[in-house]
């Protein structure tokens, strides 16, 4: 059997059983293809045919404005003005009764539009078929956010529905240099992708960059962005994302006003934002929508966990393994005694506690909303309490896992918690071996290596480095925010010639 993609520029043809046998040659093995072929107007009308997928469509407007229409039509008693210059002009111009409608001369395109949930119409004798948008799929609507939660701002969410995704950004940018292009990827899943930009506000060779990875793309299947996310970053070997993922319209379209791009996948509720630098992951929605003095002391609070959740494992280690003279000596004998009757080293306690905290998380995710707030909540308390009473780990190591794992929730981006999380035990190993000298060594490879990556020609780094770019105007956006009517220029993302967002 044929793929779609073997279609590609062959035409319809005008004998119309021909079309029908190459239809149900396709979808024959199919029970969900309908294929239906009337007359127009009965007796003396032309003959039609009408394909689609059963429950992709939207069958009550299709019956009223297309079939029934289409019945109803009294063939014989139209004159010559009415009839037009051909068949397929009378039945496009007088018989369907919808606005949304193509016409396409390939078949390729057309068996793309059945998958789609669209209708085309073929008419015997003509070459050229007409396309009604009936899409009617299952879909769960517009949602409310759940990765990305704000306590002031609004709650509306992406859904999987790529047509939906667009609307909810025009509504936000009511521009006409906001550009929509729609292609497909996967050979056989052919999966509806929109590229979403402003076309006077973003560089030139950043928007040719993200076309360029996104045509290299030959895969079978995309089922969701993350998919794609891995398909056109640069480093496929470092822990840390390099393109963004967010489900919130009105952080996708202030990203796309800062001359970023956007890039939406059909079948997933995130859309992918490029380029990305570290500072723009601890940036949540509700930054900008509260006071600045607030904010900055939450966001600053961000980067102090995000410093945790890597390096307090190991300066644990350190001082317990190499430097116990840090410790305040009325401490020192309760730490003695807590440690003395645990059988395993101090390493080793956290590896297997962090074990049974990852394990939590990870069952509380899978499970029901409120099953999995029990699940780690109770499961945290009593595996905690039962591994100290039992001498399996001491009470500080328990206080320095449950804080690593606070830490890490205080971080707004789950990708770039992920990347910490691995990097936290690389920390871990250099500290138990070196103490203080590996926990530095660990941290400035980390540094190293988030200073050579690089998302779409940004470094990974900015604006902390290579700020003079900008004239230091992205560090009012960074570790503190300063006050809106201070944020005056637009993100080095932007075309140089539109940097200004805000008059005086």
């Amino acid at each position: 059997m044929k793929m779609v993609e073997d279609f590609k520029g062959q035409k319809p043809s005008k004998n119309l059983e021909e079309n029908i046998e190459l239809l149900k040659g396709l979808f024959s093995e199919s029970q969900d293809y309908i294929g239906r072929k009337f007359a127009v107007g009965g007796a003396g009308g032309p003959w039609l045919y009408l394909a689609y997928f059963d429950a992709m469509t939207n069958r009550e407007e299709t019956d009223f404005t297309v079939i029934k229409r289409l019945f109803d039509m009294d063939w014989a008693s139209l004159s010559p003005e009415e009839m037009g210059e051909t068949i397929y002009e009378t039945i496009r111009d007088r018989g369907i009764a919808t606005t949304d409608i193509s016409e396409s001369e390939d078949m390729f395109d057309i068996i793309y539009f059945i998958h789609a949930g669209d209708m085309p119409v073929f008419i015997d004798g003509c070459d050229k078929v007409i396309v009604i948008a009936s899409r009617g799929f299952p879909n769960r609507g517009i949602q409310s956010a759940e990765t990305e939660v704000v306590v002031q701002g609004p709650r509306e969410a992406f859904s999987e529905v790529m047509r939906f995704n667009t609307a909810l950004l025009r509504r936000r940018i009511r521009d006409n240099h906001f550009i929509v292009k729609q292609s497909k990827l996967g050979r056989r899943s052919l999966t509806d992708i929109a590229v979403c930009y402003m076309s006077n506000i973003v560089r030139p060779e950043v928007l040719s960059e993200v076309e360029r990875r996104l045509k290299a793309i030959e895969i079978d299947c995309i089922m969701d962005s993350g998919s794609v996310e891995q398909l056109i970053e640069e480093s496929w070997l470092s822990p840390f994302p390099q393109v963004q993922l967010t489900e919130r319209p009105d952080k996708a379209a202030s990203s796309i006003l800062d001359g970023r791009v956007a890039i939406i996948i059909d079948n997933s509720p995130f859309v992918m934002i490029v380029p990305v630098t570290l500072n723009e992951f601890f940036h949540a929605s509700e930054d900008y929508y509260s006071r600045w003095q607030v904010m900055s002391a939450t966001r600053f609070l961000r980067f102090v966990g995000a410093f945790m959740s890597v390096a307090l494992p190991g300066i644990y280690i350190s001082v317990a393994l190499f430097h116990p003279s840090m410790i305040p000596i009325s401490m020192v004998s309760r730490l003695a005694e807590a440690s003395a009757a645990i059988p395993f080293p101090a390493v080793l306690e956290f590896v297997l506690l962090d074990a049974a905290f990852e394990l939590l998380r990870e069952a509380g995710i899978r499970l029901r909303n409120a099953s999995g707030g029990t699940i780690g909540i109770v499961g945290g308390l009593i595996i905690g309490q039962s591994a100290v009473e039992a001498g399996i780990v001491s009470p500080i190591v328990v206080i320095i896992v449950a804080l690593t794992g606070i830490a890490t929730f205080s971080i707004p981006s789950i990708s770039l918690v992920y990347g910490f999380r691995i990097i936290k035990y690389g920390v871990l190993v250099l500290s138990a071996l070196f103490g203080f000298f590996g926990l530095i060594i660990g941290l400035i490879i980390t540094l190293t290596h988030l200073a050579s990556l690089r998302s779409f020609g940004f470094p990974y780094l900015m604006p902390f480095a290579a700020s003079e770019m900008s004239h230091y105007e992205d560090l009012k956006d960074s570790l503190f925010r300063f006050p809106l009517f201070s944020l005056k220029k637009r993100p080095f993302f932007a075309n140089p010639n539109q940097t200004t967002r805000q008059g005086k």
